[in-house]
């Protein structure tokens, strides 16, 4: 496999989408580089903050914590996260990520593969915490 162009992206060039909850920023994806298989991000949260309940019908999820705690309700069910563990969110399971520590949490996700249509990518479940802000789209392909 050939690389003929690598891209490099920093978090504070994006601006970031707080529709659903904390500050979400897609680094790597359809509308920032170009990419074809699935995009990548940050979001962070601060203590109390949460990103409402949805799923994702046609991609899986993968969560790391790098930084702060974090409970992520996983159909229900309280899934703890502590710095440095990642979690694996599978197509269709509903999934809430709410930030249960004392300080500011971080976590990288990335989702693949890509929807069939930017809009087709997300279902929400629950209300959202800022529905006036612009809705989250990682962009078609370039």
């Amino acid at each position: 496999m050939t690389i003929t162009r690598a891209s490099k992206i920093m978090a504070s060039e994006i601006t970031p989408n707080r529709r659903r909850g904390g500050d979400i920023r897609v680094l790597l994806g359809p509308a920032t580089v170009g990419a074809t298989s699935g995009f990548m991000g940050m979001l962070t949260l601060e203590p109390g903050e949460f990103v409402s309940e949805h799923y994702h019908p046609y991609s899986e999820e993968f969560l790391c914590l790098i930084r702060g705690e974090l409970t992520v309700l996983v159909d229900g069910t309280p899934v703890r996260l502590s710095p440095g563990e990642a979690l694996h969110i599978p197509i269709d399971v509903r999934h809430r990520v709410e930030n249960t520590g004392d300080a500011q949490a971080m976590v990288v996700f990335h989702l693949s593969p890509l929807a069939p249509r930017p809009d087709l990518g997300h279902v929400d479940t629950e209300p959202q915490p800022n529905p006036a802000e612009p809705s989250l789209n990682v962009g078609e392909k370039r």
